[in-house]
């Protein structure tokens, strides 16, 4: 029977009364004791025990009054004696109980002075009897609501491995497959259960398994599936003749503990694992952060590879505080702050709270939806204080928000029956908030209905059949990211399905096909507010122009606000931060003026929040262009007359053409006739950490002289061999021509160096000029007879902040593209004068480098090493160059970008944009008339 706090300060106080004048008689205490625990319903034999002996750390041994393991522990004593000596002994008992076993709180009491000492805080409380009543909340731990003050992602990580320990000593045994994963979702729930309050009294699941199955573990098995039955049955159809243990147990419902799993074969370490975790505080554990933890031990290698892994709290509310909590907060603070028809707001704002629904499609363990749900509850309980300010039963009824009211999909059954468990327990969190708050006992237990968490492909399924679109609110979640190399066939063939672009397909990432997907959804309702967690991916390089024009004009989505990248942590040992995006979609028929827009100086610290009319698929303000769906598009050749870049020399050799310095010195101690057919040969990773490697040119020797070098034929017959194994086409034909390179660009004149991919930490990407004998490798880009004009452009902060918006990226680093990145990018115009300056300010950038001959590129640009006279070069570099721009200073690259996609626009359509121009001509004149 659960009690109301009403009722339960009610019996203290009869307790008080019917105690009154007792004082310290051996016979007294264990009904003194019995009766203090029917004050919370608890029959204080399931629980806890009389005289206990323990033996002390100086062996030797004393009683405990009462004991209730890893809960309380109770000294009493006759009012003659002092209760400090007395919590002096209880405490030299404390030490003596293993570990596992020693309580948290110690009472001291002579019948009539008490004092409780809660041993994790040092917190303790002294009051008489006749007082009970009134501070008897501060025993509610007996009931199991105490939140443990410990740090709950420790909390949390310990109790994923101890369920790890009894995973892999199950799955050892060979208990495998769906049983295990039902049978340890059910464990999961009574655990948490035990020590929430959902169980009555607390620690009956730990009895249960410490009292009522045997050591050897022989009957443990069969004791829980007895129990499973039990919570699946109500009261008042059990059998007969049960155990009085298992019918204390409640009647669950939910379809938790519905359908017959095989019975797990316990032995003595598999029982001990399971008292081991059940002897765990779970109170004190994260729905939120539970799941995804897990899972993670649910496979061995895994959790030691990666240790404990799960997206933080913080990260997620940055998705769902601007999708929905921040607008629900103003409101609710605007209501609060109401002269008249406060109370009417209020059960206005509370039945909307109650109408809203949540989906995630890719909800995992539910991690999104706990926060979600967490966070909604707590606007309810908070309205609720405001509408009900004195409290009682009524005010605790009117909470409405359900689980019912969330919704997901996810691929794999495991995290799909985690998700509902995770969702329940936050349930019940929110339920103590409740009771606590009006003093009330209420749990929803039978459970009712409950998240609807559908095991599907989101990506194959109907989202209307879950969730039609006009009951939904909000969309939520982290998709799955995988680049479109590292795609199955199958999902390649979703996401170009899903996309519909035509020609080959794309190159999406597998995310996008959640964003496309929940477009389409909202068609049916176009209120609904979309945000996913994405790579920064579909934000910058070739993926923008495939998916943005999808969501913009196809589905008429605007985005809401936006999270520019910044590393997305997770609390891995040795697990990589991911560098992301959030982004928030609304249908252009109900988007917000003001759009939010959150930019991290630091992509590991805090964001800063901006406002703006519009945003730009780049995630920057749209200001600067009359179109802001505006994506930059692929150019074969440069739209802004620039000479072309060329992409450097591809051997397609396997390998049998290219020497390391060692190599090539071997090679010509055996073959001295061959030295002149090697070059230097350059890659960026030569190019910028200062290596040298050697290339064999073929392509315009003497076939008598080739001939007369066996060493070299049999590399050229070695390349054959390796071209002809190919699948490519291309490569087959390049198999008649061994000598010569697959793709060959040999300059006879210097050359403008630009490596393909270039580490994120530099502000610059080193830029140089080289020239012949050198042969560039496909792995740089060359510009032939480059002046240092051109050098001075490519390498300034303009072009470097062009690069970071439009280039793609390889992992984090930055990847150059002729087509997207040098093609597209806006020159500036100069006059003869500004072009011999800027020259000059190139030629000290090149000089300052020049003072450092035994630094590489790498040393000098990295940002911990580079010297102080080659950063002042480049910053006056930057200043000219950018006032070719315009005359006032640029405030970031952010800032610099906005401005070069104006001029981009300019570039592509010079009519929309002077059209645009000739409207807010127009419109200011109209300003200024009226």
């Amino acid at each position: 029977m659960r009690l109301s706090w009403d009722e339960i300060k009610r019996r203290a106080k009869a307790f008080s009364e019917e105690w009154h004048d007792a004082h310290y008689e051996k016979g007294e205490t264990q009904s003194f004791y019995n009766d203090f625990f029917d004050i919370f319903g608890i029959k204080r034999r399931t629980v806890a025990v009389y005289e206990q002996r323990v033996k002390l750390l100086d062996n030797k041994h004393g009683f405990m009054d009462l004991f209730w393991p890893r809960t309380l522990l109770i000294e009493q004593k006759s009012s003659r004696l002092d209760l400090g000596k007395a919590q002096g002994q209880a405490l030299s008992y404390v030490e003596g109980l293993h570990p596992t076993d020693q309580p948290r709180w110690v009472l001291t009491c002579d019948f009539q002075n008490w004092n409780l000492l809660d041993l994790e805080t040092g917190t303790e409380l002294k009051f008489h009897l006749k007082d009970l009543h009134k501070h008897i909340t501060a025993f509610d731990f007996m009931l199991g609501r105490r939140v443990s003050f410990e740090n709950q992602a420790g909390v949390t990580i310990k109790a994923a491995e101890l369920m790890g320990k009894l995973h892999d000593a199950l799955e050892d045994a060979g208990y495998t497959g769906h049983d295990l994963e039902q049978f340890l979702v059910r464990i999961l729930f009574c655990l948490f259960a035990d020590d929430t309050g959902i169980f009555q009294p607390k620690d009956i699941f730990l009895q249960l398994i410490d009292n009522d199955t045997r050591p050897d573990g022989s009957d443990t098995g069969l004791i829980l599936s007895q129990l499973f039955d039990v919570l699946d049955t109500p009261e008042n159809q059990r059998q007969k003749g049960l155990s009085a243990e298992l019918d204390a147990f409640p009647y669950v419902n939910g379809q938790l503990f519905a359908g017959r799993l095989r019975i797990p074969q316990f032995d003595q370490k598999m029982r001990e694992h399971l008292l081991e975790a059940a002897r765990h505080d779970w109170s004190g554990v994260s729905p939120a952060i539970f799941g995804s933890l897990f899972q993670s031990v649910m496979d061995a290698k895994e959790r030691r590879a990666k240790g404990a892994h799960y997206t933080t709290e913080a990260n997620i509310l940055k998705v769902i505080g601007p999708l929905f909590l921040d607008d629900l907060n103003a409101e609710l603070d605007k209501i609060a702050a109401r002269r008249t028809g406060r109370d009417a707001a209020l059960t206005d704002y509370l039945a909307k709270l109650k109408r809203l629904t949540f989906f995630d499609p890719a909800c995992g363990c539910g991690n999104f939806l706990v926060i979600a749900y967490r966070e909604i509850r707590a606007l309810e309980l908070r309205a609720l204080r405001l509408r009900y300010p004195d409290g009682g039963m009524n005010a605790a009824l009117m909470s409405q928000v359900t689980v019912d009211q969330f919704y997901g999909i996810e691929f794999e059954e495991f995290p799909a029956r985690i998700a509902e468990v995770a969702m329940w327990m936050a349930d019940h969190i929110a339920n103590n908030w409740i009771n606590e708050a009006f003093n009330t006992n209420i749990a929803r237990i039978p459970l009712k209905g409950g998240a609807t968490i559908l095991h599907s492909d989101a990506l194959e399924t109907d989202w209307a059949e879950l969730l039609p679109p006009e009951k939904c609110s909000y969309i939520m979640g982290n998709p799955p990211f995988i680049g479109a190399k590292f795609q199955s066939e199958f999902q390649r063939a979703q996401v170009r399905r899903i996309a519909n672009l035509g020609g080959s397909g794309g190159t999406l990432d597998y995310v996008a096909a959640w964003f496309i997907k929940a477009g389409q959804y909202l068609q049916s309702n176009k209120r609904i507010r979309i945000a996913f967690v994405s790579t920064n991916s579909i934000t910058q390089g070739e993926q923008v122009a495939q998916l943005w024009p999808i969501l913009f004009d196809r589905y008429g989505l605007e985005i809401a606000f936006a999270h520019r990248t910044f590393s997305w942590g997770s609390e891995a040992r040795g697990k990589a931060h991911v560098h992301v995006v959030i982004i928030g979609l609304a249908h252009r028929d109900h988007e917000p003026v003001e759009k939010r827009l959150f930019s991290y100086p630091d992509i590991k610290g805090d964001p800063v929040e901006s406002r703006h009319a519009a945003l730009t698929a780049y995630l920057f303000d749209a200001k600067g262009v009359a179109n802001r769906h505006l994506v930059v598009k692929e150019e074969a050749r440069p739209i802004n007359g620039a000479a072309r870049l060329l992409t450097g020399s591809q051997p397609i050799d396997g390998g049998q053409y290219i020497f390391d310095g060692t190599e090539h010195a071997r090679f010509l101690e055996a073959e001295p006739a061959a030295a002149k057919y090697f070059k230097p040969y350059l890659a960026a990773v030569d190019f910028i950490n200062g290596g040298q490697r050697w290339v064999l040119s073929l392509w315009d020797a003497n076939p008598s002289e080739l001939k007369a070098l066996p060493n070299v034929m049999e590399r050229v017959r070695r390349v054959r061999e390796f071209r002809s194994s190919s699948n490519r086409k291309s490569t087959l034909i390049a198999a008649n021509t061994p000598a010569e390179f697959g793709m060959t660009v040999i300059p006879d004149s210097e050359f403008l160096v630009i490596p393909k991919v270039s580490s994120e930490r530099r502000q610059y990407v080193p830029i140089g000029h080289l020239g012949p004998p050198t042969i560039p490798s496909d792995l740089v880009f060359i510009l032939m007879d480059a002046t240092t004009f051109h050098f001075a452009i490519l390498t300034s902060r303009s072009h470097m902040a062009w690069l970071g918006h439009m280039g793609g990226k390889l992992k984090s680093d930055f990847r150059y593209s002729i087509g997207l990145v040098y093609n597209t990018f806006p020159w500036p115009d100069a006059t003869p004068a500004q072009r011999a300056k800027i020259e000059t300010l190139a030629q000290a950038v090149l000089d300052a480098r020049a003072a450092h001959p035994t630094s590489s590129l790498a040393d000098l640009y990295d940002p911990d090493t580079m010297p102080g006279n080659l950063r002042k070069a480049h910053a006056a570099l930057d200043v000219a160059v950018d006032k070719l721009y315009r005359a006032a200073p640029f405030a970031s690259d952010r800032d610099r970008v906005e401005h070069l996609f104006g001029r981009y626009e300019a570039l592509v359509n010079p009519l929309e944009r002077e059209a645009a121009k000739q409207n807010k001509r127009v419109a200011r004149k109209a300003a200024k008339q009226d």
